[in-house]
């Protein structure tokens, strides 16, 4: 398979997922649930093992969302009328839904409960020097974050993916840029990693993929998360 034909595929899987965020209200729903608990995972020593789990029960929910929504797209093009087996099959397709939801939950549950006690302090303190833990979720809420932008603001021009309201790779690399400048404490360093992550804006708008002002909007979002993980949180 050529490089083309992968990157074309992967353009195609991304507007699917914006496209279905953009139409369908309950994955709207689940996706502010997930950056939500995303967010609280912050306050919690999770191991590595618990924090898969977590990520693999909110991803489930997701992934059975859009499904559910495939399968319901499709029966609406063969039909319009009503049809027992019609129904069976978006009943089926819900029902899957609710199983991931209610699995999404009891994760939740066993992940959470026992960890909601005095303790918090303690929790923050491991939280706060676990530097790996921090940086994963930064630039896990700074993708999730654009793709909500880009869904918000599409206007379709170009593919999601390629353009959008927001650069992703603009924002994605400003706050590697600003998680780099606090870990290193180092002028020379920061002054590297932001003249780095300036080439990769530059080469955006070079490239006539993004305007200047969506080089900009990614490059301060990016920012304003590392600020966020690193400097108020950790």
């Amino acid at each position: 398979m050529k490089i083309k034909d992968i990157i074309n595929s992967f353009n195609y899987a991304v507007t699917g997922i914006l496209t279905a965020m953009k139409t369908e209200k309950n994955l709207r729903f689940h996706y502010i649930a997930s950056i939500s608990v995303i967010i609280f995972s912050l306050f919690f020593d999770f191991s590595r093992l618990e924090f898969m789990i977590l990520l693999f029960a909110v991803a489930l929910v997701i992934v059975t969302e859009m499904i559910n929504t495939a399968i319901e797209k499709t029966i609406d093009i063969i039909t319009k009328k009503y049809h027992p087996l019609a129904k069976i099959a978006k009943d089926i397709s819900a029902g899957a839904v609710l199983i991931a939801s209610i699995n999404a939950i009891i994760v939740g549950y066993l992940l959470f409960f026992d960890r909601l006690n005095p303790i918090a302090n303690y929790v923050l303190f491991k939280i706060k020097s676990n530097d790996i833990h921090l940086t994963f979720v930064a630039l896990l809420l700074v993708t999730l974050l654009t793709i909500g932008f880009k869904a918000l603001f599409y206007r379709k021009r170009g593919t999601h993916l390629q353009g959008g309201t927001v650069s992703g790779h603009s924002a994605i690399s400003f706050c590697i840029a600003t998680i780099i400048s606090f870990l290193a404490n180092h002028m020379l360093v920061t002054s590297l990693a932001f003249g780095l992550a300036i080439l990769v804006g530059e080469s955006r708008i070079e490239g006539r993929i993004h305007s200047f002002v969506e080089v900009v909007y990614g490059g301060i979002l990016g920012t304003l998360v590392g600020i966020l993980i690193f400097q108020i949180i950790g």
